[in-house]
């Protein structure tokens, strides 16, 4: 069981019966000398995907869900309802576009190395790798000797993603992107 101050994003715990995956958390220190540090956490309920609020003391326990973490890749979209394929047993789950709309940006053709949160045989949500590598579709062209600027451009990626991108890349070229802060990190 974890406590308050322990919960990372991404971690899932029950809360009254249902699971819900820990979106944002955020700490607040009070002034007073004797206050306990209060923990505002974000959750996002796995089933009805209904944002919660919640505030608790760093000592606070919660219950941690029994959902199994499963080794994934994408496979192909079905209509509105994107394909995964669990890469140990070959199984097949799917999830809707409005179940991981904050997330598509970042799935291409073949993704790996996708982690699936099954629990009862279902799919409830899927947390996908730190860095996915994207191939630039449309910005506009290069400028010589723009690498030592720090100036950026906006380009689209193949999935549709927009980001901010160094001057000196030109369409075609493939970067990588970070997929909690949505950033440019490098070339791939």
């Amino acid at each position: 069981m974890p406590k308050a101050s322990e919960l990372k994003k991404g971690h899932v715990v029950e809360i009254n019966g249902a699971p819900h995956s820990v979106k944002q958390v955020e700490a607040k220190s009070p002034s007073s000398r004797g206050a306990a540090t209060l923990y505002k956490i974000r959750f996002t309920n796995l089933k009805t995907r209904q944002k919660l609020d919640e505030s608790y003391k760093g000592d606070d326990f919660l219950k941690e869900a029994d959902c199994v973490r499963v080794a994934m890749q994408y496979s192909y979209l079905d209509g509105d309802t994107y394909m995964f394929m669990n890469s140990e047993d070959y199984s097949q789950y799917g999830l809707n576009s409005d179940e991981i709309e904050d997330q598509l940006g970042y799935i291409s053709e073949g993704l790996e190395d996708i982690t699936g949160l099954v629990m009862d045989g279902a799919l409830l949500g899927i947390e996908l790798p730190q860095s996915v590598a994207l191939e630039v579709v449309d910005t506009a062209p290069g400028i010589k000797g723009s690498t030592a600027a720090g100036r950026t451009k906006p380009a689209t990626l193949t999935t549709g993603l927009e980001i901010q991108v160094p001057e000196y890349l030109e369409p075609g070229e493939i970067v990588k992107v970070n997929t909690v802060t949505g950033k440019f990190m490098s070339r791939a």
